[in-house]
């Protein structure tokens, strides 16, 4: 049996996922890492985008993170996302509203603060899109 780490999903709204796995690979700001027993100790954030599970030898789910925050110890991964939606529920219809949504954001900003909200939203659709194809 293949060493395990212990992967915890948390967003705002619920618990999604606490159960050993034999890998993560988390859309890490710098980069995608993956997560592996024994992994060095570390904190960064998360940029929007697909976080794979694997486990029995293949990616075992999909879940789409708008971004958030990950550490990473020698047994477990726990992953802060703002927003975490698995593929499976992941409408291609849901996902080119909230681009259409952004870009009107966008449009419409007023002012640094604003633009710089609707940046943010620009981009996490964009990734969402990106995840619904």
């Amino acid at each position: 049996m293949a060493e395990k780490i212990l992967f915890e999903l948390v967003s705002p709204a619920r618990l999604l996922v606490s159960s050993p796995v034999e890998m993560v690979v988390v859309p890490g700001a710098e980069g995608d890492f993956g997560a592996l027993p024994r992994h060095t100790p570390m904190i960064t954030s998360v940029r929007p985008g697909v976080l794979d599970v694997h486990d029995g030898g293949k990616v075992s789910s999909r879940i789409f993170v708008s971004g958030g925050f990950a550490e990473v110890t020698e047994d477990r991964v726990t992953v802060l996302a703002e927003e975490a939606i698995p593929l499976a529920e992941l409408s291609r219809e849901t996902a080119t509203a909230r681009l259409l949504a952004a870009k009107q954001a966008l449009a419409d900003a007023k002012g640094d603060v604003d633009r710089a909200a609707a940046e943010w939203q620009f981009e996490v659709a964009t990734a969402m899109d990106a995840a619904a194809q």
